[in-house]
C-alpha cells in the first residue's frame, strides 16, 4: 500500500530499525492510530525568495511544508528577478540548493518579468523549470499566450496560469456577492476568472500545448473545464482548501479571510466538491502566499492578497472532506500527492509522512514555521498531527510529541 495505518509498536521499529516499514492497513482504529501517506506535493507555492525575504525565505518555507507533511513543492515565480532567463533563475536555485529541506521545482515566467510584452527565454529555461507560469498575474493578450503555447507544447512542459483579466477587476479584492454589497466592499467579478479560462482552452485544443488552471475557485470555471476535457483538451486543474471549506458567507473584517481569487458563493464552493468529486479537479494545492504582518493589517480593502497552508493543508482536507465522508483517504492521497506527481512529473522516492490521528489540533498561527501567519482556519480545531516527515531518505520535521511515542 502507498498509504495506511500502522500502530505505536510498528511506528517505533520503522523510526529505530533500519530498513524496516511496516505492512499498511486500511482502517483507522485507536490503535492504528499513526497514519502513513507519501510525502505530499503542492505545485503551487510562494517561497518569496529572490526579492522579498522580509516575507518569508526559502530556508523559512520549506521547513513549514515539512511541518505539514509536504516534501515536493513547485515555487511560483512572481519574485525578483522573475526566472525569465537561465541567469536569473540561477539566483533564485542558488538559494534552494543552499537553503532547501525538500524538494523544490521552480517555474519559468512565461512572459519577462510578468509584464506581458515579450516571451521569456522559455527555450533557455526548459531543462530547469517544472513549467511557466505568470502566476500573481494573467497574460492579458491571446496572441501572447497563442505565441507561449506554441513554443512551450513541443517542449513537452506545462503552461500553469493564474487566470484573472483586469478589465474586469474594477477595483475589486473580495467576490462580487452578498458580503461585498452588505458592507460596501468593492467586488471581484467571477467572470474575470472565467473568461481567461474558456479563451485559454480554446488555445491549448488549438497548440496542443499541456495546460493546468490555477487556484480555480468559481462554479462557471469548473463548467468550462469540464467541457473542454470532454472534448479531450490537454487541461487540468487545482483549487485549494479555503475554496473547498469556505466561502464568502464566512468573511470577517480581517485580511486573513483576502486572497486572489476570493471566497466565492457557497454555491461556488459546491460546484468546487462536485468538481473534486467527478474528477474535474485534479489536484488541491495551498497557494502558499506569505506576508508580513504589517501587509496583512489593513483591513479587507488594503491588505496584500494572500493566506499560507503548507503547515495545515492536509489536516484541514482530512478533518473537512474525509472525515465528513465527502472523499475516502485514497482520493485524498490521489489529490496531494498521486495526481500532481503524474501531470508534472514529479518523484517523490523515500519521502513519506505520518500523522497521528487519534489527536486533535488546534490552528494556532503562533505556531507555524512559516514566516506568515494570516490564515482563515485560525482557532479552528483538526483531527491529527503531523509526526514526522521524510524526504530523500531523511527525517525534515520531527514533532516534539513523537519523543512519547518512541519511549
Amino acid at each position: 500500500m502507498r498509504y495506511g495505518f500502522c500502530n505505536a509498536d510498528e511506528l517505533k521499529r520503522l523510526c529505530t530499525e533500519d530498513g524496516f516499514f511496516p505492512v499498511l492497513r486500511e482502517s483507522f482504529s485507536l490503535s492504528d492510530r499513526y497514519l502513513i501517506v507519501p510525502g505530499l506535493v503542492d505545485v503551487h507555492v510562494h517561497l518569496r525568495e529572490p526579492g522579498f525575504s522580509y516575507k518569508a525565505t526559502i530556508a523559512t518555507e520549506t521547513r513549514a511544508a515539512a511541518r505539514g507533511g509536504v516534501t515536493a513543492i513547485c515555487a511560483m515565480p512572481n519574485l525578483n528577478p522573475t526566472p525569465d532567463t537561465p541567469e536569473h533563475l540561477k539566483v533564485q536555485q542558488d538559494l534552494i540548493d543552499r537553503d532547501a529541506v525538500v524538494r523544490v521545482y521552480p517555474y519559468g515566467t512565461i512572459t519577462m518579468g510578468e509584464m506581458g510584452q515579450e516571451l521569456s527565454d522559455l527555450e533557455g529555461l526548459k531543462e530547469q523549470v517544472i513549467a511557466f507560469s505568470d502566476d500573481g498575474k494573467g497574460v492579458q493578450n491571446e496572441d501572447m499566450m497563442r505565441a507561449a503555447m506554441h513554443k512551450v507544447g513541443p517542449m513537452r512542459k506545462i503552461i500553469a496560469a493564474h487566470c484573472e483579466e483586469n478589465s474586469l477587476l474594477r477595483g475589486g479584492y473580495i467576490h462580487d456577492g452578498e458580503y461585498a454589497k452588505a458592507h460596501g466592499h468593492r467586488g471581484i467579478c467571477s467572470e474575470s476568472e472565467w473568461a481567461p479560462i474558456a479563451r485559454d482552452v480554446k488555445l491549448s485544443k488549438e497548440t496542443g500545448c499541456a495546460y493546468h488552471v490555477c487556484h480555480v475557485s468559481a462554479k462557471e470555471s469548473i463548467e468550462v473545464i469540464r467541457r473542454a476535457k470532454a472534448e479531450g483538451v490537454n487541461v487540468t486543474c487545482e483549487t485549494g482548501p479555503h475554496y473547498l471549506l469556505l466561502d464568502d458567507s464566512c468573511l470577517q473584517e480581517d485580511a486573513r479571510f483576502k486572497m486572489n481569487p476570493p471566497l466565492r458563493d457557497k454555491s461556488d464552493r459546491e460546484a468546487l466538491i462536485e468538481g473534486i468529486l467527478d474528477g474535474t479537479i485534479d489536484m488541491i494545492v495551498t497557494d502558499h502566499a506569505p506576508h508580513s504582518a504589517e501587509e496583512k493589517s489593513r483591513g479587507l480593502e488594503k491588505s496584500a492578497m494572500g493566506v499560507v497552508g503548507l503547515e495545515t493543508s492536509f489536516l484541514l482536507m482530512y478533518t473537512g472532506l474525509v472525515k465528513t465522508g465527502i472523499l475516502t483517504l485514497k482520493d485524498l492521497v490521489r489529490l496531494m500527492h498521486d495526481a500532481p506527481c503524474e501531470r508534472f512529473g514529479i518523484d517523490t522516492e523515500d519521502d513519506y509522512t505520518v500523522f497521528d490521528l487519534g489527536v486533535q489540533t488546534v490552528i494556532d498561527p503562533k505556531e507555524f514555521v512559516s514566516m506568515g501567519k494570516s490564515t482563515p482556519f485560525a482557532g479552528q480545531t483538526v483531527d491529527g498531527r503531523c509526526l514526522m516527515t521524510v524526504c530523500r531518505g531523511k527525517t525534515v520535521y520531527c514533532d516534539e510529541t513523537l519523543k512519547e511515542v518512541l519511549a
